[in-house]
C-alpha cells in the first residue's frame, strides 16, 4: 500500500501533519443549520475534515422488527431496531452537496462513509475526494470493491474485524487498483472504554499490512487521541457536537467544539515534540552541557600534595577535566598551589605530558 497519498489538498503520509477529521455522523439532530454549525464549530477547532454518513433506513437495513434487527447489544441504543435508529438518525441526502459546497468553501476537506451502492453513485456525482469504509462495512466485500474501483482514497475501520477480514478487505482494494488506504485502529463500543482501546495496535497494523495507520476513538477525552497519534496514527477521527446535553444519537460519546480544540492543539504539539530519530543536541543543550560536571580542586593544595577524594571532586561545572580521570589522579601528586575551585588539567599533575590525555 502506498505510504504517501492525497486528500483533497490534504497530504496523508509518514512525513505529513496528522490529518484530523470531525465526524458529525447524526449530531446534526435533522436540523440542516445544526449541521452548519457543526461544521464551523469544526473548522474553528482546527479540523482538517468533516465527515459524514450516506445511508437511509432503507440502505441500510430492513424494516423488520424479528429479534435479529432488535438492538438488545447493551448499546446506547437499546430498545429499538435498527430501522428504527437510522430513520432518525441519517443525513438527508438533499443536504449533502449543499453541505459539501459549504464546508469546502469553509476549507475543509467534506467526505463521507457510503453504505450501499446507491450511496458511492450518489457520493461520486458529488465528486468527494476520499470514502470511508465504517467498522460494520469491513464485511461487505462487493461495497468494498465498488468504493476501490472509484480510485480514490479508502480509509478502513476495524472495529469489529478480525485479522482475516483486514487482510480481505486490503486484498479487494488491490485487485481493484487501489493502493491508497489507510487503516483506522477501532474499537466500536460508545463509548470506549480505555482498557478497550489497545493502542498498541496502531504499530502492529502499519508492519503487518504494511499501510498507512489512524485511529478511529470513541473514547471520552483527548488523551486516547494524543497517544495514538505518538504510536503512528496518521489520521484522527473523532464525533463532533455542539452540546451533548442536546441529545441525538451520538451525543453521549461525542466531543464539544472546546474539547475538540484541545485535542487538535495537543495533536500539533505531540507532533512537534515527536521530532525525528537523533542523537544530536541542540545549540541550546550544547550550551547547557557547561553546566555537567567535571573535575576541581575542591580544598586549597600545596606544591607536591596528593590529590585524595577531599581535595579533588567531581561538580559542576564542566569547566575541568572529564570525570573519567578521576580514579587515575587519585594518588598522584599536584605541581603547584591551587586553591578551591581551581579547574582540574592535567598541566597541574607530576609527570604528565600536558594535553597527552584530553580533558
Amino acid at each position: 500500500m502506498n505510504k504517501e497519498f492525497k486528500i483533497g489538498n490534504h497530504v496523508i503520509g509518514e512525513h505529513a501533519p496528522v490529518f484530523i477529521v470531525a465526524e458529525m455522523s447524526a449530531n446534526h439532530n435533522m436540523d440542516f443549520d445544526r449541521a452548519v454549525r457543526i461544521m464551523r464549530a469544526a473548522k474553528d477547532a482546527g479540523a482538517d475534515g468533516i465527515k459524514i454518513q450516506t445511508y437511509t433506513a432503507d440502505t441500510i437495513t430492513l424494516d423488520c422488527d424479528d429479534p435479529c434487527f432488535q438492538i438488545t447489544q447493551g448499546t446506547l441504543w437499546d430498545g429499538t431496531t435498527l430501522h428504527r435508529l437510522y430513520e432518525s438518525a441519517y443525513t438527508p441526502w438533499e443536504w449533502q452537496p449543499k453541505l459539501k459546497k459549504i464546508a469546502e468553501d469553509m476549507g475543509l476537506v467534506f467526505f463521507s462513509s457510503p453504505f450501499d451502492f446507491s450511496s458511492v453513485d450518489f457520493l461520486e456525482e458529488m465528486d468527494v475526494p476520499a470514502y470511508k469504509i465504517a467498522s460494520f462495512e469491513i464485511t461487505d466485500i462487493p461495497l468494498i470493491r465498488k468504493i476501490a474501483q472509484k480510485g480514490k482514497p479508502v480509509i478502513i475501520a476495524t472495529g469489529i474485524a478480525h485479522l482475516a477480514d483486514i487482510e480481505l478487505a486490503l486484498d479487494t482494494c488491490r485487485e481493484a487498483g487501489n493502493e491508497n488506504v489507510i487503516l483506522l485502529k477501532c474499537t466500536s463500543a460508545y463509548p470506549t472504554p480505555y482498557e478497550d482501546v489497545n493502542l498498541r495496535t496502531i504499530p502492529s497494523m502499519s508492519d503487518t499490512f504494511e499501510c498507512l495507520t489512524g485511529l478511529s476513538d470513541h473514547t471520552m477525552g483527548a488523551a486516547v487521541a494524543g497517544a495514538g497519534v505518538a504510536l503512528g496514527a496518521r489520521m484522527v477521527e473523532k464525533h463532533l457536537t455542539l452540546r451533548r446535553s442536546d441529545g441525538g444519537a451520538d451525543s453521549a460519546f461525542s466531543m464539544e467544539p472546546e474539547e475538540f480544540a484541545q485535542m487538535v492543539e495537543h495533536i500539533r504539539m505531540i507532533e512537534k515534540a515527536l521530532g525525528r530519530v537523533t542523537y544530536a543536541l541542540t545549540p541550546g543543550q550544547e550550551r547547557e552541557r557547561e553546566h555537567s560536571r567535571s573535575l576541581f580542586i575542591a580544598r586549597d593544595m600545596k606544591a607536591g600534595d596528593i590529590f585524595t577524594s577531599e581535595n579533588l571532586r567531581s561538580v559542576r561545572p564542566a569547566n575541568g577535566l572529564h570525570t573519567r580521570y578521576y580514579e587515575a589522579l587519585l594518588g598522584k601528586r599536584i605541581v603547584r598551589d591551587a586553591k578551591m575551585g581551581t579547574p582540574m588539567s592535567w598541566e597541574l599533575v607530576e609527570n604528565s605530558v600536558p594535553g597527552s590525555e584530553g580533558k
